[in-house]
């Protein structure tokens, strides 16, 4: 394949050119007759060659210089908005860093348990790997699901509880389920960027509430309740994004009081808590998913490619929401996705990576925390998990300017601004500490920062 790609792009095949037949090209490269028919059969899958009846293979007609790589690299010039930071991470090839970006990389993911999931994928029924996912999500994992939620004093039955493709499609399901265009939600400042960019694409009136280092300014969060009627809360109980702080038990019951006072809806996205060295509180469980809704997902501990979620919430709610995902998606998630998850959870491996991530991150954030120390960048607080410190930049250096400069050498930062409605957050920045071991990082983070001060 590689060979034929070459002599295209070098013109020595132009449009229409046939081929060399499959036993010459088999006897100039020393590989056997089914090799090159392989590789011609994908290159025509690709639509780079076509097959001929009785002819041969020829270069497609309609073939088309190689692809420059300008024109594959995602635009850099573009509004650093709640957009930027995730077009940036999941566009950028494998030789771009990304300190800013919101999960682990891959040597740091159970690569040996899933792959052992994946061939036990492989030898299962053939249904698993040919059908649409079940309405409400694979019951097996289900259950698994409903067992953990119990370790955090959540009791839900069965049919409190789907599948989704993903945290992000949970979240996407709820605010169609509960938002019309114009209605308010009210968030965190600062908050998980892509909740803004969701809300975004709902049409809501986004609102924010200080946070502190034990919650939403609960002050703060009663005053906007009385005056803005939100219809929605979103937030994250534990580890928070981009903070990594932890609700204190007295703000969680402060929250609920005022939610059930102003009949609020609460999403509580848990998808760090398995991050945490020992659980905290949950409004969830406080709540008895009455007026609260816990989501989550597995693509920060387990695979961001075997991605699937799941929603918890009073069974009525959960009836409507299976339908909506009926009309969006036809189904719940890819039954190969929940197997490979299911046979993760359900072997002792899991919890034993768990384990070992979290002894790796406490070490790490205590690292990488002293050398931003060493650079005039100052941790917000120390989280008790998870693999982000939200840090302030000495002198009030403007943390945009300093995300455009790395860029320009290859390394993707998460500047505050894109996690603060309010755009209280200028001087912060987000740092993902698993991402940040290569040393060219460093030197680079260093020169933005100098180079921002001028």
């Amino acid at each position: 394949m590689d060979a034929i790609r070459a002599k295209i792009a070098g013109r020595a095949l132009g449009a229409g050119d046939r081929l060399p037949s499959i036993r010459s090209l088999a006897a100039t490269m020393g590989v056997s007759p089914s090799t090159v028919v392989e590789a011609y059969d994908r290159l025509a899958a690709e639509g780079l060659i076509r097959a001929r009846r009785g002819s041969g293979f020829y270069v497609s007609p309609t073939v088309t210089p190689p692809l420059a790589l300008t024109e594959a690299e995602p635009r850099r010039d573009r509004a650093v908005d709640p957009f930027w930071v995730s077009r940036q991470s999941l566009d950028a090839d494998e030789s771009v860093l990304k300190p800013g970006c919101g999960w682990l990389p891959p040597d740091w993911m159970p690569e040996d348990a899933l792959r052992r999931a994946a061939r036990a994928l492989a030898r299962n029924d053939a249904s698993v790997l040919t059908n649409y996912g079940s309405t409400s999500g694979a019951l097996a994992l289900r259950r698994l699901l409903l067992a953990r939620l119990a370790e955090d004093a959540v009791e839900a039955s069965v049919d409190q509880l789907m599948l989704t493709g993903s945290g992000t499609q949970a979240t996407d399901l709820l605010c169609r389920f509960l938002l019309r265009p114009g209605d308010t939600v009210l968030v965190d400042d600062p908050c998980y960027f892509n909740f803004r960019a969701l809300l975004r694409a709902h049409q809501a009136k986004i609102v924010s509430v200080p946070y502190t280092a034990s919650g939403p300014d609960v002050a703060r969060f009663e005053e906007i309740l009385g005056s803005e009627r939100p219809r929605l809360y979103i937030t994250n109980s534990a580890l928070h994004n981009p903070t990594g702080t932890t609700l204190s038990l007295q703000t969680a019951h402060r929250l609920l009081t005022a939610a059930a006072a102003h009949d609020l809806t609460i999403i509580e996205d848990d998808i760090f808590g398995d991050f945490e060295p020992e659980r905290s509180p949950r409004l969830a469980a406080l709540d008895g998913l009455n007026r609260v809704i816990r989501i989550g997902s597995f693509s920060k501990t387990l695979s961001a490619s075997v991605r699937c979620g799941y929603i918890a919430a009073r069974a009525d709610w959960i009836e409507h929401l299976v339908d909506l995902q009926v009309a969006t998606s036809f189904g719940g998630p890819s039954p190969a996705a929940t197997d490979i998850i299911a046979n993760i959870l359900a072997g002792g491996g899991y919890r034993k990576h768990m384990d070992e991530l979290r002894q790796r991150l406490t070490r790490t954030r205590r690292d990488v925390a002293r050398k931003l120390q060493a650079l005039g960048v100052e941790p917000w607080l120390m989280p008790r998990g998870g693999f982000f410190l939200w840090c302030r930049l000495a002198g009030g250096k403007d943390a945009t300017a300093v995300a455009r400069a790395a860029l320009e050498e290859d390394v993707v930062l998460a500047p505050g601004n894109v996690f603060s409605v309010a755009q209280t957050a200028a001087d912060f920045m987000r740092f993902n500490v698993a991402h940040m071991s290569e040393p060219r990082m460093w030197d680079v983070l260093r020169r933005a920062l100098k180079a921002s001060a001028k």
